[in-house]
């Protein structure tokens, strides 16, 4: 077994015990709040090419991947209202520990995209599928609002194709060829800090600035 995979297999293991009771009021909250499961699977492509279903906490009314685009701007109407609060403190990415127990993915890995975006992938993008996927990255940290900024696009998902998705994987395989144990654990705690801000940074919720 490798330093990266004990290193996730452990905090994965108690990542899930300490959080398990946070698990149980956000699924009984989510089911107050709407109809529909609990749990979100959505098929996504990992190493290899393998596909595996990820897991997140539903944040939109039930069936909304069926009803409109892959991608969710801010603002997007399919989100539930504990939903909204979900995705902005990325609460919602919790269930992907049981992904990091299976060992579909790691703690630090590009982020697994939907097959309809890995087939636009060119032979040069397609080096990200050699690595383990995971629940954050550079590109994550770069891109941590995201959806705001495709929400001032005309064209979403053309931006997103175009622009963000090559980006992100650029900064991925420039971060695999030195990555190690202690890399990822700084990705970990930038994360921390980067969400930290996105949250409470001045001019959001109310705060002053």
């Amino acid at each position: 077994m490798s330093s990266k995979r004990f290193f996730d297999l452990f905090w994965s293991v108690v990542g899930l015990a300490v959080l398990a009771p946070l698990l149980v009021v956000i699924a009984v909250v989510i089911r107050l709040d709407s109809q529909g499961p609990v749990l979100f699977r959505q098929q996504r492509i990992g190493r290899d090419g393998r596909e595996f279903p990820l897991f997140k906490f539903r944040t939109m009314t039930h069936g909304a991947d069926m009803k409109g685009a892959l991608l969710t701007i801010a603002g997007d109407p399919r989100i539930t209202y504990v939903g909204r609060f979900l995705r902005e403190t990325k609460m919602d990415e919790i269930p992907q520990l049981f992904n990091v127990l299976l060992g579909h993915m790691s703690f630090v890995g590009p982020r697994p995209e939907v097959p309809k975006y890995v087939y636009l992938y060119t032979p040069e993008q397609r080096k990200v599928l050699r690595l383990v996927p995971g629940i954050t990255d550079p590109a994550s940290i770069k891109f941590s609002r995201e959806n705001e900024l495709l929400s001032l696009s005309t064209d979403p998902e053309g931006l997103y194709v175009s622009s963000i998705m090559s980006e992100k994987i650029k900064l991925n395989l420039e971060y695999a060829r030195s990555a190690t144990v202690w890399t990822d654990v700084k990705v970990i705690l930038d994360t921390i800090i980067r969400l930290l801000y996105d949250n409470f940074r001045p001019g959001r919720a109310g705060l002053p600035g």
